[in-house]
């Protein structure tokens, strides 16, 4: 199957993933987003600022492939220490970009992500129109 791999400007540059991978130019899956700057280090300590931040830059790399939220079919997220609040904050986030007509979407309870600091996570596939 055809497929590209990129990391798109505006976002850290990985060593050990990418960040967009495009199949046969119709799916784009999204590696996991926190809430990273541009050197890869987590912007706050606050929950509700990563999820923010997560967004944005899941939207960046959307962008980066012709795409936005509206073309996203599945969300996968992760919250460190899950809990009602951080539940709240997440689906007011996700009704504000989209509505009434979210992805698909499997949320994970973790104990720990890839740093210490990072609280929450999202990666994402898209589907071309």
């Amino acid at each position: 199957m055809p497929h590209s791999i990129t990391n798109p400007a505006g976002l850290y540059r990985p060593t050990t993933y990418s960040h967009v991978a495009t199949v046969s130019g119709e799916l784009v899956f999204i590696a996991g987003q926190f809430a990273s700057d541009g050197d890869g280090e987590v912007v706050s300590a606050d929950f509700a600022d990563q999820v923010r931040q997560s967004f944005a830059n899941l939207r960046t790399a959307l962008r980066s492939a012709g795409l936005d939220f509206e073309h996203v079919v599945q969300l996968r997220t992760h919250i460190v220490a899950h809990d009602a609040g951080k539940l709240a904050v997440l689906a007011d986030h996700i009704r504000e970009i989209w509505k009434d007509e979210p992805p698909t979407q499997t949320l994970s309870g973790v104990a720990a992500l890839a740093y210490p600091t990072m609280l929450f996570e999202v990666d994402a596939v898209a589907a071309r129109p």
